[in-house]
């Protein structure tokens, strides 16, 4: 047994890695697990955070250990019941209302009404003096008083003491509300809250029939009466009321983060496949520098066995540290995602805990061991004959094992941040297929190069050379450096592109306010008051609160469905309506409207129903839909199918019926119309004298809904940096694996009479075609994209912007060709003797 053959333990392993870290490969291999680990970890701090947040708040966001919500107001007896078994309970009702001050001026608020005991758990923040403090407050302001929010008494110009007008009441400001403990996020919100006495909501002339008030009850106490009083309250909640524990609480706010905690994280693996193909490309080369020290080792009586796990102890412990710096990294940079998304979430997130420090090793040796080692299989395999015999080299790399060891590893990866097998067999699928396609258009891009390599200059036809070449290697880089600037593409400039195509297929006097809560008896009236005003005469819809309670006369319940959507249609009331004729903007694609058939006779007990409900449901016509409607089951038939023009900003309905079958049932009335600039003072006076009607500004809720988008994009873009620099990754690793040749093709051609700044440029030509192609390929991807998208997805016209091109390929030629510099300048320095007298 040799010295040798006794030696390789950990040890032998750290002297080694220090040894061989003087080589450029393994600094590559760290760089790229770095920057992988890093956007792993970045997105998994924040979501630790986040979670953690949500877990220590969740009593406070639910407002205590238990509530009940729903659309009916909460029984008398069961604040009683809750009494009687020791328990504490209060109310709040909340609905959106229209808020007016003396000068005329108005807003929509988020109206939030609370009993004196509220809140249960945890503190309000009220400002009653705008240079002090927030003081805190264990209960909800006086009657005849409100608590405005800072964005409402800025929009309104009010202060403290000042009075504002809601409904039938005249209110006094009596502070702005900094903090609401259970309201946990103003993400959802399409308005600022306002905060009053519950008993001023009983007699403020805003609750009638259809007034969309959400009703709840809070309750805390000791676990066992808890448990107790919600089995009691189990048996008897009506259809509209649900229970809510520490587990949904603010479940919205929940699936919305999930949603988004989801999607970064499948983001930031795509800067983690990138630092997989650095790897491959610096593993291959790491596995080729060192093949004659392994033929020499295996000459001295080395084992392939013991090669093998001597080099892998090295990648292994450079996956290690490289690992501990990415996460450091990652944790610092989670500090930027939190600065982007705070504002999603009440107060201050707590520090994260350890589980983004195990899934950040993971990633980091998953990486490693995934796309390395096949590379580090070949130094095992190498024959001792090399030491006589040069010209044998590595054993042939076996594409089978190399594709499969890094599927597998960018599978588990996926799978492990999806959590959905079926998300992530389609993101898997959907990944390897596109990068087929980008790799083939690649590779062709390269190929067309190769006829130009003999025009232009000595720089121009050597740079291009070199890239046919090397085509299948180029080719890899192209891809790299196409996924990054494809995606900051996408989301900086195709994204505004299709808002602003979606702003301009939008008619200039489509309507920008929808009023609600018209109350029977009053629509002729609120039309003539419009009509008075100067403006087209509204049509006035009739809008019914339905509950669906049976389909073919089979009951449903929420549980009934697997698709959180279709769960929450059933789980709450339907808006019905009821016509003569099919509205304008909608198109019957099936069946007959009521009395339009062959027969032309009315059909009474017949529904109208939107074509994606028909979907959701597996509805077909002929079916029947039962809904509870003012405690009474109204069935019907379903007699044709609507499309439905959503964009159209008009008055639409997922359910329509016949006079003769809703015509009596009690109704509110809705419309919409388009209110010109300059008449704000002349609506607000239709409010003051119809004070139960709301008015929603589409436009307001449009603006909120961008300024979420905004605030996602921007997350996304930075975690895309980090894709971004991955294939910067790339193509330092594709330079150093071209190191050795670039070295001696200098040399020859400094030895031939070139200069330097004749190789430079050269070298620049190179890389600037590559980063011309990457960013050409970039934008023609991301336009397709976006023409996709406007096409199939929001259904308007799209046009090409001119910038993207120009954006993809500018910042793509300079920015590689920069890169590709800095990555060879060490070339230019070489001694062109010393190179040629040297090793091959």
């Amino acid at each position: 047994m040799t010295w040798l053959s006794r030696r390789g333990g950990p040890r032998e392993w750290i002297r080694g890695t220090w040894r061989e870290w003087r080589g450029a490969e393994l600094r590559v291999l760290a760089a790229a697990l770095v920057v992988a680990v890093a956007a792993v970890a970045a997105v998994g701090f924040f979501t630790d955070r986040v979670d953690r947040g949500m877990a220590q708040q969740a009593t406070l966001l639910l407002g205590g250990d238990m509530a009940v919500v729903g659309d009916q107001p909460i029984p008398e007896d069961w604040l009683a019941e809750a009494e009687r078994r020791g328990l504490q309970t209060a109310r709040t009702a909340a609905l959106p209302s229209v808020l007016f001050t003396p000068e005329d001026d108005s807003r929509l608020s988020a109206l939030r009404a609370v009993d004196r005991d509220w809140p249960l758990l945890g503190e309000a923040l009220v400002r009653t003096d705008p240079d002090a403090d927030p003081e805190v407050r264990t209960q909800g302001p006086e009657p005849g008083t409100a608590w405005l929010e800072g964005a409402l008494l800025q929009a309104l110009e009010r202060e403290v003491g000042d009075t504002v007008e809601v409904g039938e009441l005249e209110l006094q400001v009596a502070g702005e509300i900094t903090r609401e403990p259970d309201r946990g996020s103003a993400l959802l919100d399409i308005a600022p809250r306002l905060m009053l006495a519950y008993e001023d909501l009983e007699v403020s002339g805003l609750i009638g029939p259809g007034s969309r008030v959400r009703y709840e009850l809070f309750v805390t106490g000791p676990a066992a009466p808890i448990e107790s009083y919600r089995d009691w309250i189990e048996e008897r909640l009506e259809p509209g009321q649900r229970l809510r524990g520490l587990d949904d609480a603010n479940p919205q706010l929940q699936v919305a983060i999930e949603r988004a905690e989801r999607f970064l994280g499948l983001a930031s693996l795509m800067a983690v496949l990138l630092a997989g193909a650095a790897i491959a490309v610096a593993a291959h080369h790491f596995a080729q520098r060192r093949a004659d020290a392994a033929a020499v080792m295996r000459a001295l009586g080395a084992s392939g066995r013991h090669v093998l796990r001597l080099y892998f102890g090295h990648v292994l412990i450079i996956a290690l540290l490289a690992s501990a710096l990415g996460l450091a990294i990652g944790f610092a940079a989670q500090f930027v995602l939190s600065a982007l998304l705070g504002e999603w979430l009440a107060g201050d997130l707590p520090p994260p805990g350890l589980r983004p420090v195990a899934a950040g090793l993971g990633v980091g040796l998953i990486t490693a061991i995934g796309f390395a080692l096949p590379a580090l299989l070949r130094i095992g395999q190498v024959s001792p004959l090399r030491v006589l015999r040069r010209d044998l080299g590595l054993p042939p790399a076996s594409v089978w094992l190399s594709g499969l060891l890094a599927l597998l590893a960018f599978g588990a990866l996926l799978y492990w941040q999806a959590a959905d097998p079926r998300l992530a067999a389609w993101v898997l699928l959907g990944t390897a297929g596109a990068l087929v396609v980008l790799g083939a258009l690649g590779l062709l891009l390269v190929l067309t190069l190769r006829p130009l390599r003999n025009h232009g200059g000595m720089a121009m036809r050597f740079g291009l050379a070199n890239l046919s070449r090397r085509g299948g290697l180029s080719a890899v880089q192209l891809v790299a450096f196409s996924i990054g600037i494809l995606a900051l593409l996408l989301l900086a400039i195709v994204r505004v592109d299709l808002l602003s195509a979606w702003d301009a297929s939008i008619p200039a006097d489509a309507p920008n306010q929808f009023f609600v809560n018209i109350q029977p008896g009053q629509e002729e009236a609120f039309a003539d008051r419009i009509e008075a005003s100067g403006l087209e005469r509204p049509q006035m819809d009739p809008m019914i609160r339905g509950r669906l309670i049976a389909i073919n006369d089979q009951p449903v319940q929420p549980d009934d469905f697997d698709d959180d959507q279709t769960r929450r249609l059933v789980d709450r009331e339907f808006n019905l309506s009821y016509a003569e004729e099919p509205p304008e903007h909608n198109r019957v694609t099936e069946g007959h409207w009521f009395h339009h058939g062959p027969t032309g006779e009315a059909a009474d007990g017949a529904w109208s129903v939107e074509a994606g409900l028909m979907e959701r449901f597996g509805l077909e016509i002929g079916d029947s839909l039962t809904f509870r409607v003012g405690g009474q089951p109204v069935r019907g038939v379903i007699a044709n199918v609507r499309e439905v023009d959503w964009d159209s900003f008009r008055v639409n309905f997922f359910v329509i019926g016949p006079p003769a079958l809703l015509g009596e049932q009690p109704r509110t009335y809705i419309t919409a119309l388009h209110v010109p600039e300059g008449m704000g003072a002349e609506q607000n006076r239709w409010l003051r004298e119809f004070p139960a009607v709301s008015a929603i500004d589409v436009g307001a809720i449009i603006e909120q809904v961008r300024d979420v988008m905004d605030q996602a994009t921007r997350a996304v873009e930075y975690v895309f940096l980090f894709t971004l620099v991955a294939g910067l990754t790339v193509l330092f690793a594709a330079v150093q694996a071209t190191r050795d040749v670039r070295r001696r093709e200098t040399a020859l051609l400094r030895t031939l009479g070139a200069r330097r700044h004749h190789i430079r440029r050269a070298l620049l030509a190179e890389f600037g075609s590559l980063g011309f192609l990457a960013g050409l390929l970039a934008a023609i991807i991301a336009t397709a994209v976006g023409a996709l998208l406007a096409w199939q997805v929001f259904e308007f016209d799209y046009r090409i912007n001119p910038m993207t091109f120009v954006f993809g390929i500018v910042g793509g030629t300079l920015g590689i060709a920069l890169a590709g510099w800095l990555g060879t300048r060490s070339v230019l320095r070489q001694a062109p003797l010393g190179v040629l007298r040297g090793p091959e």
